[in-house]
């Protein structure tokens, strides 16, 4: 292939691959492009398997593409062995790479053509393609690959701005709930109720929404807008909202304008403010038109507010208050299901009670009080997921039925972390799932330390030291997703992963000693 040759190639494979590639950050399918265009080329002797390698912050590679192979979930394959000295880093080269293909295996040796992925002079990785081990890379040759890496270090880049973009997008879009989100912490602190009721409230309206087959977007706006359900009541005079006695027929009316107030503060045409206003405004109302403010009846009432309302009612009807004791589980649910088409939409009621499994796993998990390690749960099975990535299983249990509750729960996030990406849904969703995770953890993190003081464990300093640095991993892992979005969501897989089994068997399993205390 002479030098003209050469640039057409490559010049037609850009082309194909930009063209084909459209907005699309799907590295598979450039690979596969690019092993379509090599394997036409007898001259070229690269077999039909390669991948693309990534650095991460710490100068370990990821496998992030592939063709031909094994992802790294299910490979044995160990790419943090493979050594570039300073000499060969940044240009096209082979090089021997060995490794086992499982525990005590034989070894495999292979040889690499290895072309560097450059992005404004920084190497950030390469593109590994399998070459016969008494392959030499010529000069002619040479100059081919190191054109071909130019280009493809491009195509990469270009996929790592468009899902940087992506996660901006994803940030702005939750500055701006996080806004909505502080008007309803202020309430909270006007309230009797605790944070945990809105924990629980806003959980028990998204497994309610789940159950009736609402979208992810539908269910995303519910999730935030749904806290926002009483910020209304921060214009309710002190002598009425922290009344601890029954309210007077006056009072009750006083009350009841939070509503209304609701409403005024939730102004604008903004969609999630839209949603927020809504639920704020309606939630009082009643499916047989006898609620307030405004007296709707049925469909006339926002969906969202009907759903809040069933979520709202039971965690007051199941919760202590300083003027009431709380209702049995069994108490309440019975007087909801009689409550469908009087007080309740009777399509969300059944779907409230198709959703119980879920809602008292929920229950459990964002308790107002401090973890008893003698309780013994008695909840309803939830069905699991087949091959779950990281599957529970009864030699987890550190003896304490609310904390193995809470590391199932765990478990369950990075399973869907792990959906998120083999799924291939973008470093967005990535983004999103792992503030969710660090978000729950810290809530565990703190009911767990806040039961280990109560009892006094000796452990608990180094607990405590333990989940702050998971925490900052995190965080850091979230940092590193702005850089390299598509080796963070692999890096944190493997991290989490391996930091939960390991801290779970070690750190939490010693909590059992609380049982005997």
């Amino acid at each position: 292939m002479d030098k003209e040759q050469e640039k057409l190639v490559i010049s037609q494979l850009v082309f194909e691959l930009t063209v084909t590639g459209g907005d699309s950050t799907d590295l598979d399918n450039l690979l596969d492009r690019l092993f379509t265009f090599l394997q036409g080329y007898r001259d070229i002797p690269v077999e039909s398997r390669g991948a693309i390698l990534l650095l991460n912050p710490r100068g370990k590679y990821f496998q992030v593409a592939q063709f031909g192979m094994l992802p790294p979930w299910e490979s044995t394959l160990d790419w943090s062995r493979l050594r570039i000295s300073k000499a060969m880093a940044g240009r096209c080269h082979t090089q021997l790479f060995s490794w086992r293909t499982g525990l005590g295996s034989e070894v495999i040796h292979s040889r690499l053509l290895l072309l560097p992925l450059l992005i404004d002079g920084r190497l950030i990785g390469y593109v590994t393609l399998f070459v016969p081990l008494d392959y030499v890379l010529s000069g002619v040759y040479e100059d081919f690959f190191s054109d071909l890496a130019r280009a493809l270090s491009g195509l990469v880049q270009r996929t790592l701005s468009i899902e940087t973009v992506r996660i901006r997008e994803l940030e702005l879009e939750e500055a701006r709930a996080d806004a909505i989100r502080t008007l309803g912490v202020a309430s909270e602190y006007r309230d009797n109720v605790t944070g945990w009721h809105i924990m629980r409230m806003t959980n028990y309206a998204q497994s309610i929404a789940k159950f009736m087959g609402m979208s992810d977007e539908q269910r995303e706006l519910l999730y935030i807008a749904a806290p926002m359900h009483d910020v209304g009541k921060i214009g309710i005079a002190d002598a009425v909202l922290l009344k601890p006695g029954k309210l007077t027929d006056e009072e009750y009316e006083v009350m009841k304008t939070h509503a209304n107030i609701g409403v005024t503060i939730l102004e604008g045409k903004d969609e999630l403010i839209k949603a927020a206003r809504d639920i704020a405004g309606s939630h009082h109302e009643r499916w047989d038109g006898q609620g307030y403010p405004n007296g709707l009846a049925g469909e006339e009432i926002p969906l969202l507010a009907r759903i809040c309302a069933v979520a709202d009612v039971f965690d007051a009807l199941t919760s202590t208050r300083p003027y009431k004791e709380p209702w049995t589980v069994e108490q309440a649910h019975e007087w909801m299901m009689s409550e469908a088409g009087k007080h309740f939409d009777p399509a969300v009621v059944q779907a409230f009670d198709a959703s119980m499994p879920e809602i008292l796993r929920i229950r459990e998990l964002y308790r107002d009080d401090i973890i008893d390690p003698k309780q013994v749960l008695t909840l309803p099975p939830i069905r699991r997921r087949v091959n779950e990535w990281v599957p529970w299983d009864d030699s987890l249990s550190v003896g304490i039925d609310v904390i193995d509750e809470h590391h199932r729960y765990l478990f369950d996030l990075i399973n869907d972390l792990y959906q998120v990406v083999i799924r291939k849904r973008g470093a967005r969703e990535v983004a999103r799932l792992i503030k969710s995770l660090d978000a729950y953890a810290k809530i565990h993190f703190r009911a767990e330390e806040q039961m280990m003081n109560h009892y006094s464990y000796s452990g608990v300093d180094r607990q405590m030291h333990q989940h702050h640095a998971f925490e900052e991993k995190v965080a850091e892992f979230y940092e590193e997703l702005h850089a390299n979005p598509l080796v963070a969501q692999f890096d944190v897989l493997s991290y989490l992963r391996d930091w939960l089994l390991h801290h779970i068997r070690v750190e939490d399993a010693q909590l059992v000693e609380l049982t005997h205390s």
